[in-house]
């Protein structure tokens, strides 16, 4: 009779277990799987010189004792042939013919089991066609518990010939059409022990996560679905959390179960390396194997339509929601695996609503695209086309959960791309000083935990410099967050590597870093003046020395103390500091190589707008204020102690009269280092700097003169900002400061530096600024420096909440209407009844005040001096602006007397003061 064939039916199609095949892979001609018919006297035949004939015919007795002895004869003839490569799949159509899979006798059964074993464990290529002969009968053997072993060790035995992609390919079909359940359950758990001797790499992994799901998990069986439950378990410690992407739809009962089995099998990734290799794969699965990360990515630029980029940019927030929300679906349904086509657009879009007003929008938008990262893994970073950058910049916001949202984004972004490839983002993030304190904190902090991880620790290097510069913030905490990181860096790298990356750096940072890194091998090339400014005083912040108290008063003792914190004796410090006055005798000021229109270039400011001091910019300060200056004075003035900085100060002062040409040339150093001084806490140190600018000033109006543009873009915005200070009598310097400032820098120039202020978030700066264009309006006029064009600005301010603000701008208006009279109606801009009632009844009440002085009228003096115009020809108006001499008579009709006067007489000086003339139109 002719033997039975096992397994599926033959197919005219050629299969491969390892998937699609590469259209670039000259293959060799693909194995037929499907086992053709062949008859047992065929196969007798073919055998004749390998099988003795008796054996054959005590294979086909029905003595189970003639089989077993027949099949305990032809193991040893198996076992002795020396080519057994050619007989193998005979052999194997032999014995699934007799004594055939329907064996009764259990040792039978065994004795079969091993030998196939033993052929498919031996031979150079098992043909799979001889697997699938044998595979429906193995796997009936897995569920009978008398010969589960060996069938099992038959079935592993298979995976290491053609690969356990094959095999499970075709146990799926058998094990679910089986009627018997322990088919199914078994075969699972042989499934499980596969898994852990092989791994996923020559497994595809959809369809074993959709057998699970539509066969194994749906069981009504309890040991089937426990079996499934091991095996996506054992999954899980190949492929990670990902796999969850897949299962979420299932029976939460069932998800419990997972996760304690996932508890059970953490994920190790490449820390797992398979127990056994496959002897020979074709090159359709191993090119399969090489480009595939194990779970399969779906296709989604089908879903990102038009209409969904579009709303993604709607003015309406609800369907900007709406449209992020349905971002996250599609990731959703694609199991959290998706492929990067069509994808560019997208981020693009996305990469908007980083900017969007709505701040929940943008933590919408953070989430999003860590969803997106995660489910792209590594090309995320080609198709999001630098959308990090925009991620990194909501590093700096000052909420707590923007910042936590920014934080979750890149560990998602991380995972999927690695650290090297975020460095240069990161590098730039780091000299952001955008990124408040708290940002480039948590930054610093995420970067300790992350850096050791690298694989590259060598592309960690680029951002020691941006990290250096905050060796010096202001902020303790960003400070002592740097310096955990350049460690962690440190550490992986070494000392010669970070020593050449920071080379470069200017002398005192680099002595900083050097000092707090403890790099011995960069010491060596940092000159005595720098290692005494790292031994002998701490760092100076960006914004003060808000966290630092005073020490005893005796000066010595603060040294020592503060040199013994760090670790050098304070007696090495008090000899420094003897030294340094030696130096007494050499000049204060150094400008033998000052260049300041160089200087002035290279400070990179935003005029008007006042803006904290950047780090670079602190470090080129330093380097100037040592190059410049004597060192004694250098080590004053950059001291952390308020006492050193109030000596510096006093040192300058008595300077101050017999150097006004060296005051000049670096008065652009000076400035600088005032507005470091003016954004401190130390109010003692910042009075002293007070009293000192007047001098200042004094002697540069004396030598006639005036600031540079760039000079006025360094000190006059931190001046108007800092106008609101706290401490009155601080405004109140800062208030007369302003008015002298007319003496070295004309009003018209100044003017929109106190419309800045104007715009101010400190309420008490916009409410000096707008005493000052009041003060400004009464001594010099309305009409002078702008000043009556920019009342619009000045009357917006009575719609203000606060009562202060109000009060301020309606005093200013008052003043502008004492010297305009009704005119000023025409000046104030548009404005609501509330406000012109409120204007009204203060231009009353002034009317009253001045009647009640005898001042006249309000507009007079306008009124007055249009009248000598038209008396005395035009070329009066002609010469509107000039600088002439005054008295400091209060009122303005004596103003226009002295105008008179002068007009028809040579202009002196009196009492070493001066007026603008007014234009009368």
């Amino acid at each position: 009779a002719p033997a039975k064939k096992s397994g599926p039916a033959k197919s005219t199609a050629k299969k491969t277990d390892g998937g699609p095949q590469s259209k670039a892979s000259a293959a060799p001609e693909i194995e037929d799987v499907e086992p053709s018919e062949m008859s047992l006297e065929e196969i007798e035949e073919r055998l004749n010189s390998v099988v003795k004939t008796e054996t054959i015919s005590q294979l086909k007795s029905t003595v189970w004792k003639e089989r077993l002895e027949a099949i305990g004869m032809l193991k040893q003839d198996v076992e002795n042939l020396t080519e057994l490569d050619k007989s193998a799949e005979l052999l194997v159509r032999l014995l699934c013919a007799v004594p055939g899979w329907n064996e009764k006798n259990v040792q039978v059964q065994q004795q079969v089991i091993e030998v196939i074993t033993y052929i498919a464990s031996t031979v150079k290529k098992f043909p799979k066609r001889c697997v699938v002969l044998c595979l429906l009968g193995i796997s009936e053997r897995v569920a009978d518990i008398k010969t589960r072993a060996p069938a099992m060790k038959c079935l592993t035995a298979f995976c290491e010939a053609v690969g356990p992609g094959f095999v499970f390919e075709r146990l799926y079909k058998i094990m679910k059409e089986h009627k018997n359940p322990k088919v199914l359950s078994e075969g699972i758990l042989w499934m499980v022990s596969a898994v852990e001797d092989f791994g996923t790499s020559n497994l595809k992994l959809k369809d074993i996560i959709d057998f699970c799901k539509d066969t194994g998990l749906q069981s009504s069986a309890a040991a089937t679905r426990n079996s499934t439950i091991k095996l996506i378990g054992m999954l899980h410690k190949f492929v990670g959390p990902d796999i969850k992407g897949f299962l979420s739809d299932v029976k939460p009962a069932l998800l419990s179960a997972l996760d304690a089995e996932y508890e059970k099998n953490p994920f190790e990734g490449a820390a797992a390396p398979p127990k056994r290799t496959v002897r020979a794969l074709d090159t359709a699965s191993s090119t399969s194997a090489a480009s595939s990360d194990g779970l399969p990515r779906e296709d989604i630029s089908s879903k990102i339509t038009p209409a969904l980029l579009k709303n993604l940019g709607s003015p309406d927030w609800k369907l900007r929601l709406e449209s992020i929300e349905a971002v996250n679906k599609i990731v959703e349904e694609a199991h959290k695996r998706i492929q990067p086509t069509g994808t560019v657009d997208l981020f693009t879009a996305l990469r908007g609503r980083l900017n969007d007003s709505n701040k929940n929008l943008v933590m919408a938008t953070l989430s999003s695209i860590g969803v997106l990262a995660s489910a792209m893994g590594p090309s995320v970073e080609k198709s999001s086309k630098g959308i990090l950058a925009d991620v990194l910049k909501c590093i700096g916001d000052n909420k707590k959960h923007m910042r936590e949202c920014t934080l979750t984004a890149l560990d998602s972004w991380v995972a999927a791309t690695q650290l090297d490839k975020m460095v240069p983002y990161i590098a730039v993030a780091l000299g952001d000083q955008k990124s408040g304190s708290e940002g480039r904190k948590d930054l610093f902090d995420w970067l300790s935990k992350h850096v050791s991880k690298m694989s590259d620790p060598a592309e960690a290097l680029p951002l020691l410099k941006p990290s250096a510069s905050s060796l010096m913030d202001k902020s303790s905490e960003v400070r002592k967050a740097a310096e955990t990181f350049m460690n962690e860096v440190l550490k992986i790298c070494g000392q010669a590597a970070v020593a050449k990356n920071l080379r470069d750096l200017p002398s005192p940072t680099m002595a900083i870093v050097a000092e707090r890194l403890k790099l011995s091998s960069v010491h060596e090339g940092i000159s005595d003046s720098v290692k005494t400014v790292t031994t002998s005083m701490s760092l100076p912040s960006k914004g003060g020395l808000k966290n630092i108290k005073p020490g005893l008063n005796d000066r010595s003792s603060n040294v020592g103390k503060a040199a013994s914190q760090r670790g050098v004796p304070a007696r090495a410090s008090v000899t420094m500091i003897s030294s340094q006055d030696s130096l007494q005798s050499q000049a204060l000021f150094n400008i033998k190589d000052s260049n300041k229109e160089d200087r002035e270039r290279r400070v990179l400011v935003r005029k008007f707008k006042f803006e904290e001091p950047r780090r670079e910019q602190i470090d080129e300060l330093k380097v100037d204020l040592f190059k410049h200056f004597r060192e004694d004075v250098s080590l004053r003035l950059w001291n952390s102690d308020f006492k050193r900085q109030i000596d510096g100060i006093e040192l300058l002062q008595k300077a101050l009269p017999s150097s006004g040409k060296e005051v000049v040339e670096l008065l652009d150093i000076l400035l600088r280092w005032f507005v470091l001084r003016f954004c401190e806490s130390n109010t003692t140190c910042l009075l002293k700097v007070l009293d000192f600018l007047p001098e200042l000033f004094d002697g540069l109006k004396d030598q006639s003169y005036m600031l540079t543009e760039a000079e006025a873009a360094i000190f006059l915005p931190c001046l108007i900002e800092k106008s609101g200070h706290n401490i009155e009598k601080v405004r109140e310097k800062m208030g007369e400061l302003i008015k002298q400032m007319i003496n070295i820098y004309s009003l018209p120039k100044l003017l929109p530096y106190i419309l800045e202020g104007l715009r101010s978030k400190n309420n008490r700066t916009r409410i000096e600024c707008v005493d000052i264009i009041g003060y400004f309006m009464d001594h010099n006029g309305t009409e002078v420096g702008g000043l009556l064009k920019n009342l619009p600005s000045v009357a917006a301010l009575t719609a203000e909440r606060d009562g202060e603000i109000r009060k301020a701008a309606l005093n200013t208006l008052a003043t502008a209407y004492k010297n305009l009279g009704d005119d000023v109606w025409r000046y104030v801009g548009k404005l609501s009844d509330a406000q012109r009632s409120m204007l009204d009844d203060r231009f009353k009440w002034k009317a009253r005040e001045m009647d009640k002085r005898r001042e006249g009228r309000p507009g007079d003096a306008r009124a007055a001096l249009r009248r000598s115009v038209r008396e005395n020809g035009s070329d009066v108006a002609e010469q509107s602006g000039e600088l002439v001499s005054r008295s400091m008579a209060g009122s303005m009709m004596s103003r226009c007397f002295i105008y008179l006067i002068n007009r028809f007489a040579v202009p002196s000086v009196f009492h070493n003061t001066t007026l603008f003339v007014y234009s009368c139109p």
